[in-house]
């Protein structure tokens, strides 16, 4: 019994005083049982209050958080910064890459109508590219080419939609044309044509204005194109007033390359008009450039020496053998 008791309540039994009778075994186990109970369930009800104030404590913080979280800003807002990253990276574009002209007169049909609205590419003129023959190009007015011309006054919205390279520039006087000799060449033209340079006569019925002479009404040359210079025409004609007619202008009608704002590579506008604007094939015939028709013999030459060398040593060893 003393075992029984020892093991329920873990504690030593006191002995029974005389005249008492002593307790059975069981109720001794029982109620030291009823505290053990009582205390089991305590810590359960604790983890379960606590828990409780866990979650309480919890959705608080929540609830908080999401009072205290940023609501998005309106659109309204934010529209004046989406315009304001728009129109400064089309500002950048137009300064450094493309920008877009339109097409005044008719001195470029058939290969450009007046309203056309072509791509003009500003970034290869940055790495040292230079106008080539046969390129359609924009530039400033050399001096003096556009003075009969009226300029009509902008309005507030044109000169917005200038500033941002979707018309072209209202102040700039700019011209577009064909380029047709470099620095260094030597064009003509005579009588009904055709046009020479360097000698070679081009072949222009692919894109000079249906039933215009080469020439137009304006012969001339042999010109010799000083160096960073361009000689430059319209495709039309009888209906340009470009190289030929400003002769007796400082530069003798050529245009300075430091002017050429760049190359119109394709028609953007209209839609029923897109094209690109590549150049002829009569401008890489044979023979046209001087300075590549020298280089292969030049280079023949000075690959030539060397072998030349290496084959008389071999044949002055060979006759007088050591």
């Amino acid at each position: 019994m003393a075992v029984g008791a020892r093991s329920g309540t873990e504690e030593p039994e006191e002995p029974a005083r005389r005249g008492e009778t002593p307790q059975p075994a069981a109720s001794s186990v029982h109620q030291t049982q009823s505290p053990a109970g009582a205390q089991a369930q305590s810590p359960r009800s604790a983890g379960a209050d606590e828990s409780d104030t866990l979650d309480t404590s919890a959705s608080g913080e929540v609830s908080g958080s999401m009072k205290k979280a940023k609501k998005p800003r309106a659109f309204w807002k934010e529209l004046p910064i989406l315009i304001g990253i728009a129109l400064l990276l089309a500002l950048l574009i137009k300064t450094f890459l493309v920008q877009a002209f339109s097409i005044p007169s008719d001195s470029m049909q058939d290969t450009l109508q007046r309203g056309d609205r072509v791509l003009v590419d500003k970034l290869t003129p940055w790495f040292g590219s230079k106008p080539e023959r046969g390129e359609v190009v924009v530039f400033h007015d050399p001096g003096g080419w556009l003075n009969e011309t009226p300029t009509p006054e902008p309005n507030a919205v044109q000169n917005v939609l200038s500033f941002i390279g979707l018309m072209p520039s209202s102040e700039e006087k700019d011209l577009i044309k064909r380029v047709i000799a470099v620095g260094g060449d030597t064009v003509e033209c005579h009588g009904t044509g055709p046009v020479k340079v360097n000698g070679k006569a081009l072949k222009e019925d692919s894109y000079i204005f249906p039933g215009a002479t080469p020439c137009g009404d304006r012969a001339f040359g042999p010109i010799r194109i000083p160096k960073g210079r361009i000689w430059v025409m319209g495709d039309h004609r009888d209906d340009s007033l470009d190289s030929r007619y400003h002769q007796t202008l400082k530069g003798n009608g050529t245009v300075s390359e430091d002017k050429v704002v760049g190359r119109a590579f394709t028609i953007a506008w209209p839609i029923n008009r897109w094209a690109t604007l590549p150049v002829p094939d009569t401008f890489d015939q044979p023979g046209i450039n001087k300075a590549m028709g020298a280089a292969p013999a030049a280079l023949g030459l000075v690959g030539a020496v060397p072998i030349v060398i290496w084959r008389r040593r071999r044949l002055t060893g060979t006759r007088n053998p050591r």
